[in-house]
C-alpha cells in the first residue's frame, strides 16, 4: 500500500509542480520583452504587475476550495456531482472575476498613484493595468477549472494547458509588442488572448467530462455558496500570509536598501522551493478529499503519514542544495560579491529550517482537503502576534547587514514558519479536522 501511496502522490505532485513553474518562468520572459522597450516601461509593468499579482494572489482560494470539494464527491463515486460542483466554482469566479475587472479598471489611476510613480512611469503602469483588468476573470475560471481537475486526481491536463497557454503569451507579447508596435500594451493584450484561450481549452475539457457523466452545467445556488463559504475563510488565510510578507519586506526595508535587495534574493530562493513542497500539498488535498469521500479514514490517516514525510524529505533535500548554493547565489543574482557575503547567513538558515516549511505546506493541504478552512484562517491570524512582537524587537534593535538580514530570515522562516508549524501539526494530531469534511 505504501509503494502504491507513493505512486498517487508522485503522479499528482510532479505534473503539479510542472504547471506551478511554468508562470514565473513565462513572467520573467514577459518582463524581459518589455524592458528591451525602456526603464519607464519596465518601471510601469513592475508597478502593475505587482497590483495584478496582489489582487490574483488573493483569489487563489477559487483553486483551494473548489478541489476538496470535488475530491470528496469523486471520492464517495459521485462523479456527476463532483464535476458540477466544481462547475459551480468556476461560475462564482465568473462572477467575482466580472466584478473585480470592472471596480479595478476604475480605481486603476487610484492604485497606481499609490506607489507615487513620475509621470511617464504612471502613463505605462495604467495602461498596462487597466487592459490586464478585462483578463482578470479569466484567470480566476482558470483557478477553478484547475482545482475542479485535481479533484478528479488529474494535475496533467493543467499541466499541459498551462504550458501550452504561457508559450502562447511569450508569442503573443513578441508579436505586439514588437510586430505591431503596440508597447507596453501589447505585453497586457497578449496575455489576455493567452489568458481566455486557456479558458476555451478549459471548458472543452470539462464539458466533455459533463456529457460523458452526466453532469449539470447550470450554475447550483448550494454548490456555488458552499464554494463561497470555504473559500471566503481561505481568503482570510491568505490575507494573513500576505501581510506576513508585507510585514516581513517592511522590516526589511527599514534596515536598510543593501537589506532589503538581501531579502529579495532570499525569498526568490525561498519561493521556487515553495513550487516544489506546494505541489506535495495539492497531492495531499486531491488524495485528502478523495479518501474523505469514500468514507476510508484509516487511509486519509495514511496519507497524512506519507505526504508529511514526503514534504519533510523534500525540505530536507531542497534545503541541503540551497545551502550548498549559498556562497555563490548573491552574487549570481546581481554580479556584486558582497551580496554574497550579505544573504549566506540568511540562506543557509533558510536551508536549515527548509524541512519544517515542507512539513507546514503539506499540512496546509490536508487541512484544506479536510475542508478545515475556518481553522487554517484563525491559525493565522494566531500565527502573525508573536511574529509582530519579534518583528518590533528587531527593529528596535536595528541590527545591519548580514546580521540583520539574518534575524529578518529568522523572523520568516523561524518564527512565521514555526508557528505554522505548531498550530497546523497540532490540529491534526487530533480527530476535529476530520469532522468538517461533509
Amino acid at each position: 500500500m505504501t509503494r502504491s501511496l507513493n505512486r498517487s502522490i508522485l503522479a499528482l505532485a510532479i505534473p503539479a509542480f510542472g504547471s506551478l513553474v511554468v508562470e514565473p518562468i513565462f513572467l520573467a520572459v514577459d518582463t524581459a520583452m518589455v524592458g528591451h522597450l525602456g526603464v519607464t516601461e519596465l518601471a510601469g509593468i513592475g508597478i502593475a504587475s505587482s497590483i495584478l499579482q496582489t489582487l490574483v494572489g488573493l483569489m487563489v482560494f477559487l483553486a483551494y476550495s473548489t478541489t476538496p470539494a470535488v475530491a470528496r464527491l469523486f471520492g464517495s463515486g459521485n462523479t456527476a456531482g463532483a464535476i458540477s460542483r466544481g462547475i459551480d466554482g468556476m461560475w462564482l469566479a465568473v462572477g467575482i472575476g466580472a466584478a473585480l475587472a470592472v471596480v479595478g479598471y476604475l480605481l486603476t489611476p487610484w492604485a497606481v498613484t499609490m506607489f507615487r510613480p513620475s509621470g511617464d512611469v504612471f502613463d505605462q503602469a495604467a495602461i498596462y493595468l487597466q487592459l490586464s483588468m478585462w483578463g482578470l476573470p479569466a484567470m480566476l475560471v482558470v483557478f477553478a477549472a484547475t482545482g475542479l481537475l485535481r479533484g478528479l486526481q488529474d494535475t496533467v491536463t493543467p499541466l499541459w494547458i498551462a504550458g501550452l497557454g504561457f508559450a502562447g503569451n511569450a508569442l503573443l507579447n513578441w508579436a505586439f509588442i514588437y510586430g505591431a508596435g503596440w508597447g507596453i500594451a501589447g505585453s497586457a493584450a497578449g496575455t489576455i488572448v493567452a489568458q481566455w484561450g486557456m479558458v476555451v481549452a478549459y471548458v472543452i475539457v470539462i464539458a466533455r467530462l459533463a456529457k460523458k457523466h452526466g453532469a449539470s452545467s447550470a450554475p447550483s445556488r448550494g454548490g456555488i455558496g458552499g464554494t463561497a463559504k470555504t473559500g471566503g475563510w481561505l481568503f482570510l488565510r491568505t490575507v494573513a500570509l500576505r501581510v506576513g510578507l508585507l510585514l516581513t519586506v517592511g522590516a526589511a526595508t527599514a534596515l536598510g536598501t543593501e537589506e532589503l535587495a538581501g531579502w529579495q534574493i532570499v525569498f526568490t530562493v525561498s519561493s521556487f522551493a515553495a513550487f516544489a513542497l506546494d505541489s506535495l500539498a495539492i497531492a495531499a488535498q486531491a488524495l485528502i478529499g478523495k479518501h474523505l469521500g469514500s468514507g476510508e479514514e484509516d487511509s486519509v490517516r495514511f496519507v497524512l503519514r506519507r505526504t508529511v514525510a514526503w514534504g519533510g524529505a523534500g525540505g530536507i533535500v531542497l534545503g541541503a542544495l540551497i545551502a550548498a548554493l549559498s556562497p555563490v547565489l548573491g552574487v549570481a543574482f546581481t554580479g556584486e560579491w558582497s551580496m554574497s557575503w550579505m544573504t549566506l547567513p540568511a540562506l543557509v538558515l533558510m536551508g536549515a529550517l527548509m524541512p519544517i516549511a515542507g512539513i507546514v505546506y503539506v499540512l496546509d493541504g490536508v487541512l484544506m482537503g479536510a475542508n478545515d478552512s475556518r481553522y487554517l484562517a484563525l491559525a493565522g491570524a494566531v500565527n502573525l502576534v508573536p511574529f509582530v512582537i519579534y518583528l518590533a524587537i528587531l527593529l528596535m534593535a536595528e541590527p545591519r547587514g548580514s546580521w540583520g538580514l539574518l534575524f529578518v530570515a529568522l523572523g520568516f522562516f523561524g518564527v512565521l514558519m514555526g508557528m505554522r508549524w505548531w498550530t497546523l501539526g497540532r490540529r491534526v494530531k487530533g480527530s476535529a479536522w476530520l469532522e468538517n469534511a461533509a
